[in-house]
This record gives structure tokens, C-alpha cells and sequence, in this order.
């Protein structure tokens, strides 16, 4: 089996590399996905700008 295997015989400065560029994949990957959600549009900046065209036209 070459699976969880192959992962114990390595040396212990390589497993601590392998596991930092997963953490390190790991957190960038959630930074860009968040990222990306947060500036997509903006639909509540969006919807207070409607609430403050028709306030503006039910006072004129």
C-alpha cells in the first residue's frame, strides 16, 4: 500500500514540509475563497442605495 504508508517512512524535516505546504495550500485556499465571496457584489450596499432613492423621491 502506498497510502499512509508511504508517508512514515519519510524523514521527519520532509513530513514537516509536506504537512506546512498542505496547511499553507489550506489557508491560502480559504483566504482567496474569501476573498473572492466578500468582493463579489455588493448587494447590500446595493439595496441601502434603492432604500435611499425612494426616500429621497417620497420627500420630493
Amino acid at each position: 500500500m502506498a497510502g499512509p504508508f508511504a508517508f512514515r517512512n519519510l524523514a521527519p524535516k520532509t513530513k514537516n514540509l509536506v504537512v506546512a505546504g498542505g496547511l499553507t495550500a489550506f489557508v491560502f485556499g480559504v483566504y482567496f475563497y474569501t476573498m473572492r465571496a466578500v468582493g463579489g457584489t455588493d448587494e447590500l450596499q446595493t439595496a441601502i442605495n434603492k432604500l435611499e432613492e425612494q426616500r429621497s423621491k417620497q420627500e420630493a
